[in-house]
């Protein structure tokens, strides 16, 4: 291990003047204490690194929610942060070593192994020197190390949203002499298994809660699901055609101002608007006797299902301007197999639901499944990418195809084929190595082979149903798996907000929110579509930090709901995208201007699964 003062541009700095105590104690993790006081004749601007090599062995690394192994396939069309040994290229975003400063990271915490074991370095994302950094690297010559910097300098350079690398973000403390400080870092030794991070998280998680308050949500669960349900009918419902707009601006005489150009009239058949929010909806509809609501949400399940494509699967997308079109792709007539396998599950749970039967959606449901059993390969995958004109398989990377896994489960409790089954089983066993490698990819259509939050969700829908039908311990360990994996991306601390911004002013607490990915690093609320399953796992697994993280991501989602017209300078019901919480799209401590239908969607079914399902934990929700 080893301490080193660097000044504000990153390079050495003479130790005139400094003293550094190091203190080690024994066991894992040691806790590593440095004393620093400078005595020099002057205030002086530096930053402190502390630095522990990697041993032997290409490194595999870990950022929760920020840094993946590699973190992006070569193939992979979106450009953000690369490691590639040797290599430094702002224009694409390669580097062999990148230093990250804190809060874009769910957990201050950085995980490298090697071939035989691994290392880790966990710090507060905010000392009394300012925000912490994180940092990784292997350059040609060098052995490989990962270090934690007091406070943060970001290298080679930074990742702001743009596809290319800008001038490195960083800071400096100002030391007075005579000053000193105290700091501490734990150093944390690690089996060769790249899953032993789950532990690690998990007591850090735990820490987290035991130390602070949990998150006061602004409005309770009845009031959420009364509230994003108006929402979603008064803001994003058109009636003619039944859609379910995907983007509304909060000024709504700007958007009639800008017309086509301010709300988006646009709706995707599910993921970011469709069937799943259309099937809230009217699950809430039926739960309270709103037949308006109820009236809205079949009629957007009417409208997608009696539109197919000549393969026989439900269309991409749907817009004002054209009509029916394939999936967001730069591959003419490509269509997404999560969004179409989305769309399926969610027809099938709102035919499960249904106190009526509606055979326009039990038939696209078929046609759908059809279409993805005739896609299935003999290994296993459903495909990724396929033509809506002809059904042809365009890709069969990453694992967008997961879930179908879960389609093809709920299919086969829904209507018995035994051709379901086998499916669900034979692409479980074939996206398992996936799971278990911790590189699952490709779910949402923005992001191509990025690791997303989302890929986590699908895994979690995939296996929790896939143990259902087939109850072996198997499928159970990969929903822990998956589970585990998907709460990298959960934040386990507060970030702090200057208190003149919009998310400082109203209090706003990150804990519990997911960072949507390494690639758009904002947060998001989407991991409440699957809170009943991350509740169930935690059923039969007898472990309750599932449902606890489970009723945490409902407790942060419940801040910024507009209670009113004007709250938040939003309309009553909204619910925005994203979160700010680093330098990634906007400023920390903004929040995006408008409501999004599958922000209102994911929190309103979660509040219908607490308030109506009673084999759920009992937890704090």
């Amino acid at each position: 291990m080893q301490v080193r003062l660097e000044s504000p541009d990153g390079s050495p700095l003479s130790d005139d003047g400094w003293s550094v105590e190091l203190n080690v104690s024994s066991g894992s993790p040691q806790l590593v204490r440095l004393r620093v006081r400078f005595d020099g004749p002057e205030p002086v601007d530096t930053r402190i690194r502390f630095e522990v090599p990697v041993p032997d062995g290409p490194p595999h690394w870990l950022i929760p929610g920020l840094f993946y192994g590699a973190n992006r396939d070569p193939s992979c069309m979106r450009l953000y942060p690369r490691y590639a040994p040797g290599e430094l290229d702002s224009a694409t975003l390669t580097a062999d070593q990148w230093a990250f400063r804190a809060d874009r990271a769910a957990t201050p915490a950085i995980f490298a192994w090697g071939n035989e074991s691994g290392v880790a370095l966990t710090v507060a994302a905010d000392t009394s020197l300012g925000l912490s950094g994180l940092g990784l690297g292997a350059r040609p010559g060098r052995p490989a190390s990962i270090w934690v910097s007091l406070p943060y300098r970001e290298e080679p350079f930074s990742y702001v949203g743009e596809p290319r690398g800008v001038a490195p973000l960083a800071q400096a403390y100002t030391w007075q002499p005579g000053e000193s400080h105290e700091l501490d870092v734990c150093l944390w030794t690690l089996p060769a298994d790249r899953h032993s991070y789950a532990p690690i998280l998990r007591s850090l998680r735990d820490r987290e809660r035991a130390a602070q308050p949990p998150v006061t949500p602004w409005i309770d669960i009845a009031q959420a699901a009364e509230l994003t349900s108006y929402g979603l009918w008064r803001w994003h419902y058109r009636e003619d055609p039944a859609v379910l707009i995907e983007t509304a601006l909060f000024d709504r005489e700007l958007a009639a101002d800008l017309g086509d150009r301010g709300d988006r009239l646009a709706m995707h058949v599910a993921w970011v608007s469709g069937i799943p929010y259309a099937h809230g909806l009217l699950r809430h509809g039926r739960r309270v006797g709103n037949q308006t609501y109820v009236d809205a949400g079949t009629a957007v399940i009417d409208h997608i299902t009696r539109n197919l494509t000549p393969a026989g699967t439900f269309f991409g997308t749907w817009y004002a301007e054209h009509g029916w079109r394939g999936s967001w792709t730069p591959v003419p007539g490509g269509l997404h197999a999560r969004t179409l396998a989305e769309a399926t599950l969610f027809t099938i749970r709102a035919l499960t639901a249904e106190p009526i039967d509606h055979p326009d959606w039990r038939a696209a449901a078929l046609s759908n499944l059809e279409f993805a059993l005739s896609a299935q390969d003999a290994e296993g995958n459903f495909g990724s990418l396929y033509h809506l004109e002809t059904g042809e398989v365009l890709s069969r990377s990453g694992a967008a195809g997961l879930t179908w896994v879960a389609a093809m489960a709920e299919a086969y409790e829904l209507f018995g084929d035994e051709r379901y089954r086998t499916a669900a089983l034979r692409g479980g066993r074939y996206y398992a190595s996936f799971v278990r490698s911790d590189s699952l990819c490709g779910a949402p259509e923005d992001v191509d082979l990025a690791p997303t939050s989302e890929d986590g969700y699908a895994a979690l829908f995939a296996y929790v149903g896939l143990h259902r039908i087939d109850s072996v311990h198997e499928w159970l360990e990969l929903a822990r798996y998956a589970a585990d994996w998907m709460l990298t991306f959960r934040y386990s601390y507060d970030v702090r907000f200057a208190p003149d911004t919009v998310l400082g002013a109203y209090g706003f607490r990150t804990r519990g929110a997911d960072q949507a990915s390494p690639s758009n690093q904002h947060l998001h609320n989407y991991g409440l579509i699957c809170t009943a399953e991350l509740a169930t796992l935690s059923a039969l697994t007898g472990d309750d930090s599932y449902a606890v993280s489970a009723a945490e991501h409902l407790r942060f989602a419940r801040q910024f709901v507009a209670r009113r017209d004007g709250d938040f300078n939003a309309r009553r019901g909204m619910v925005t995208e994203r979160y700010y919480q680093t330098e990634c799209f906007g400023p920390p401590g903004a929040l995006l201007t408008l409501s999004h239908s599958w922000c209102i969607g994911v929190l309103l079914l979660a509040c219908e699964d607490v308030l109506t399902r009673k084999d759920l934990p009992a937890v704090e929700w």
